[in-house]
C-alpha cells in the first residue's frame, strides 16, 4: 500500500510537471488558465482554515486578497512615486520593490486585518457571521475604490498598472526563458512558481490540521461549549484561525498582482469570495484533497466552458448571449454536483463513515 502510494505521487510529480508544456501545444491561455486556478487553490487552501477547520463562515475573504494584492501593487509600481514628490525625490525610477520583501509585509498586514476582523466577531456564529464578514469584505472593496482622493492612494477605479513583474535568481518573467532549447514562456514559469507555493502551502495546511492547533480548531467547530469546557481558550484560537487564513489570502494577493500587472477593485467583488466558499464546498468542508480538487474545477471550468457557450450562441444565432449562458451551465454543473454529491466531490474519509453508521 505504501509502495502504491508513492507511486502514484511519483506520477502526479511528473503529471504536474509536464502539464503546462502539454497547455502550451494549445496555446498560452490554457497555461494562463492553470495559473489562475493554482492561485484559486490557495485561497481556498487559506479560507479552509477558518471554515473548514475552525468552522467559521467567512464571506469577506477576498478582502483579504485584495490587501496583499495592493500592498505589491503599491511597492512594485511607479503609482506612488507619481503621486508623492517626496518619493520621487526618494526612487527617481520608481519602487521596484522585489516580490520576496512584499510578501512578508503583505503576509503580516493581511494577518492583522484578519485579527482585527476576529475580534468583533467572537460572540458570533453561522449566519450573522456571515453577514458581518461580508460587510467587511465590502468595506475594503469601497476604501480600495475611492481612496483617490482627496490624496491618490489607490487610484480609485483606474486601478494600478505597470506593476513589475516577478523576478527570482536574475530570470524576469515577463520575458520568455530558454533552457537546454526547451522554451519556457512567461505564463509557465509563473505555473512552477505557484505550484510550488501550492505545494508548500499544502503542507502547512496539513501540519496545522494534525497539530494541537488543529484539534482544537476542530472541536471548536463541533461543539463550541464543549471545547471551552475542555479548557480550549477559544477567543484565540478563533482569532488565530482568522489570521491564519488572511495570511494565506495575502500572499496569494501578492503573487496576483505580480502576475497580472494590474489591479483594480473590480477584482475583489462579493462573487469572488462567494466561489471561494463554493469551492471548498463543492470538493469537500475540512478536506485538503477535496478543497484542491474544488478549486481547480470551479477555478478552470467557467474558461472552459467559454468554449462550449460561444458553440452554443453560434447555433441559436446569437439569440443566447455567451456570459449569460456560461453562468447558466457553471450554475447547472454545481447543483447537479450538490445533488449527487452532498458531502462534496471528496469529503473526509472519517466524515462520510459516521454519516453511514448514523444511517
Amino acid at each position: 500500500m505504501k509502495n502504491q502510494k508513492i507511486i502514484v505521487a511519483l506520477l502526479a510529480a511528473v503529471g504536474l510537471i509536464v502539464l503546462p508544456h502539454i497547455l502550451q501545444s494549445f496555446g498560452n491561455a490554457w497555461v494562463r488558465i492553470a495559473d489562475m486556478a493554482l492561485l484559486f487553490v490557495l485561497l481556498s487552501i487559506g479560507l479552509n482554515i477558518v471554515v473548514g477547520y475552525a468552522g467559521l463562515l467567512d464571506l469577506g475573504y477576498v478582502a483579504f486578497f485584495a490587501i496583499g494584492a495592493y500592498t505589491y501593487g503599491l511597492l512594485a509600481s511607479p503609482h506612488l512615486t507619481d503621486t508623492f514628490a517626496a518619493l520621487q525625490a526618494m526612487f527617481p525610477e520608481g519602487l521596484r520593490t522585489p516580490l520576496w520583501a512584499v510578501v512578508p509585509i503583505a503576509a503580516v498586514l493581511a494577518g492583522i486585518f484578519g485579527v482585527l476582523l476576529g475580534a468583533p466577531t467572537l460572540r458570533l456564529r453561522g449566519d450573522y457571521l456571515a453577514i458581518v464578514t461580508l460587510g467587511f469584505g465590502e468595506i475594503i472593496r469601497v476604501f480600495m475604490n475611492n481612496l483617490d482622493h482627496p490624496v491618490n492612494i489607490t487610484n480609485g477605479p483606474k486601478g494600478i498598472s505597470q506593476i513589475e513583474p516577478l523576478e527570482m535568481f536574475g530570470v524576469r518573467f515577463s520575458r520568455k526563458l530558454e533552457i537546454m532549447g526547451v522554451e519556457f514562456a512567461s505564463v509557465t514559469l509563473y505555473y512552477y512558481v505557484l505550484l510550488a507555493l501550492v505545494v508548500l502551502s499544502i503542507i502547512i495546511s496539513h501540519r496545522l490540521e494534525l497539530s494541537r492547533i488543529g484539534r482544537a480548531w476542530m472541536a471548536i467547530r463541533e461543539d463550541e461549549i464543549a471545547a471551552k469546557a475542555m479548557g480550549i481558550n477559544t477567543r484565540n484560537m478563533k482569532l488565530l484561525a482568522f489570521g491564519m487564513g488572511a495570511t494565506f489570502g495575502g500572499v496569494s494577493g501578492s503573487f496576483f498582482a505580480a502576475f497580472q500587472g494590474f489591479i483594480s477593485p473590480e477584482s475583489f467583488t462579493l462573487m469572488e469570495s462567494v466561489m471561494i466558499v463554493a469551492m471548498i464546498v463543492l470538493g469537500g468542508v475540512g478536506y485538503l484533497p477535496g478543497v484542491v480538487l474544488g478549486a481547480v474545477l470551479l477555478a478552470a471550468l467557467p474558461e472552459v466552458l467559454r468554449y462550449v457557450a460561444g458553440p452554443l450562441q453560434t447555433m441559436t444565432d446569437g439569440r443566447l448571449d455567451a456570459a449569460i449562458l456560461r453562468q447558466f451551465l457553471i450554475a447547472l454543473a454545481m447543483i447537479s454536483v450538490m445533488l449527487l454529491r452532498p458531502r462534496g466531490l471528496w469529503p473526509a474519509p472519517e466524515h462520510g463513515k459516521s454519516l453511514q453508521k448514523n444511517a
